[in-house]
């Protein structure tokens, strides 16, 4: 047999969750060609001959909930997924780039980006269809592969800007033709944040005929559920109801029971899905490994501040702040606060960008509002409109415990909610969230090996085909002949995340491998700068 590839000595986890075995895997092309026992293939037929040594040969991850549009715009590389064994990324919560038009007034909102990117702007200007940004992402060169859902506040923010009305039927029709170009497309279904503008003023049955348009073309709804904490189990309710009555998969984005007076509702969380399942109800999630949770510091604020995309203008009306600190003085259960939930005290501001607020950065909110001679509120409004964009903010709001139990559910899957990153420039613009460089690493280090709330196979499962059976991706995700050989061979011995919440630009352990569609983008632990990666496609492509 001649081979490209020969890694030899490994002990094969195919992906499936079946019990590891020693074998030799061999590539040709970018795809798998033989899965064998060892020294079945001769080495002198392979081109490359890597000697895995007892360390674990897998398949690439597959990151459901991925955030690294603008960095691969920046840097195609995608350093700190590469690193963590991730051989394809999928975006789309909360935003997409395609379709711009209608009344999306800028492609990549300079809200929340602080760095330029004035050739992507202009490009992104053109991306009429939602396949033209990914096919512009791959014609430039990455390394993982990519697809995405269309973002469903995308759609709303082309047909309705930043109005807080209801759709009309009209509207609601317009943004079920984008949808159905968008399926058309290559994406694997339609993604809504809905604690985040405009995806907030969505109204359930809004969704449901969104959804009704992507069941036609066989895709997800995949969702940040309207609450995670005092409405935790309604918002649950109401991605199972619009699952149901539109007959389509439901996919729930980092499932989580935020706030410590809200912890005990998890194990309940789990009881209500698996009843959803029993009741025939495709229910499914995600979860990323930490206790804290990463988004903007204008998750503290009602989402009516941003309506008709006046954010910051509205933030300077004094009447604006006055109805603002009414509400979160005493908050109602009408949308989710972050800011009362963990209190400032477990608020960390952490993306500031202006030289004089950067001494901030690893303080808590309230250590900031004290050392300003402010209260938290003021402190968070001013932060903002200091910055004039919104400050990404790390929140502390899990239990532990809770990660563990989720992790152990077989309808979980592991995901970053993180962009891909290289610390040698990304430590320059200041703390991120450590999920962008450890997810992988910490749930295979911490959790398997250190903690045992879960079996190695089980949880590479977990991170590769069942995230590609959820997709659609028939031939990625398995160790196996035919598929697409995107490996990762890492040291189960050693593997784990070095990122934390202090230091968090730092590459993980343990992972000395990486392979995406048979070339090799890893070797021992260093991007070899390869850019191989391709777009991948939901089931309605065109």
């Amino acid at each position: 047999m001649d081979v490209d590839l020969l890694i030899r000595g490994g002990r094969v986890v195919d992906g499936t969750g079946n019990p590891w075995f020693w074998g030799d895997v061999a590539v040709r092309g970018d795809r798998i060609v033989a899965v064998t026992p060892p020294g079945r293939i001769d080495a002198g037929q392979a081109r490359q001959v890597v000697e895995a040594g007892g360390a674990v040969v897998c398949p690439g991850f597959i990151d459901i909930q991925s955030h690294s549009i603008h960095p691969l715009m920046r840097d195609g590389r995608s350093v700190s997924k590469i690193a963590q064994g991730v051989t394809t990324e999928i975006m789309g919560e909360g935003w997409t780039p395609a379709p711009f038009g209608g009344r999306i007034r800028e492609p990549i909102p300079r809200a929340y980006f602080a760095t330029r990117l004035p050739e992507w702007e202009e490009r992104a200007r053109q991306w009429r269809r939602f396949r033209d940004w990914l096919e512009a992402m791959a014609e430039r060169g990455v390394s993982p592969n990519i697809g995405a859902f269309v973002a469903g506040g995308t759609l709303r923010e082309y047909v309705k800007g930043f109005d807080m009305t209801p759709a009309t039927p009209d509207e609601v029709a317009a943004m079920r033709r984008l949808a159905a170009e968008a399926m058309e497309d290559g994406a694997f279904g339609v993604a809504y944040a809905l604690i985040y503008p405009p995806d907030a003023y969505a109204s359930t049955e809004e969704l449901i005929e969104i959804c009704r348009e992507v069941q036609r073309f066989g895709g997800i709804y995949i969702t940040h559920i309207r609450s995670e904490a005092a409405r935790l189990f309604e918002a649950l309710e109401e991605a199972i109801r619009i699952g149901a009555v539109a007959s389509l998969p439901v996919e729930i984005y980092h499932l989580k029971a935020s706030g410590r007076r809200h912890w005990w509702k998890f194990p309940s969380v789990i009881a209500r899905i698996e009843r959803a399942r029993r009741d025939g109800i495709d229910v499914t999630a995600d979860v990323y490994p930490y206790t804290a949770a990463g988004t903007g510091l204008a998750s503290v604020l009602p989402p009516w501040v941003a309506a008709g995309g006046r954010f910051f203008e509205n933030l300077r009306d004094p009447e604006v702040r006055r109805r603002i600190r009414q509400e979160l003085e005493r908050p109602s259960d009408d949308w989710e606060s972050l800011g009362t939930e963990a209190g400032p005290e477990s608020i960390m501001p952490v993306g500031m960008r202006r030289p004089e607020l950067r001494r901030y950065v690893g303080l808590r909110l309230s250590e900031i509002a004290a050392e300003r001679g402010q209260d938290w509120i003021d402190a968070a409004i001013d932060l903002l409109l200091e910055e004039e964009r919104n400050v990404f903010t790390i929140y502390f709001l899990m239990d532990e415990e809770n990660v563990r139990l989720a992790l152990q559910q077989p309808w979980i899957k592991i995901a970053t909610d993180a962009g891909g990153l290289d610390p040698e420039w990304a430590r320059a613009e200041g703390p991120v969230h450590p999920r962008a460089y450890g997810t992988y690493p910490r749930v295979l280090g911490r959790y398997v090996r250190e903690q045992r709330a879960l079996g190695l196979e089980e949880a590479i499962r977990k991170m590769t085909s069942a995230v590609a059976d959820r997709l659609g991706l028939r031939e990625r995700g398995q160790v196996r002949a035919g598929f697409y050989a995107d490996l990762v061979v890492f040291d189960p011995d050693s593997v784990a995340d070095r990122a934390t919440f202090e230091d968090p630009h730092q590459l993980p352990v343990g992972i000395r491998h990486v392979w995406v569609n048979g070339t090799q983008v890893l070797r021992e632990g260093v991007h070899t700068g390869a850019l191989p990666g391709r777009v991948v496609t939901g089931p309605a492509r065109v």
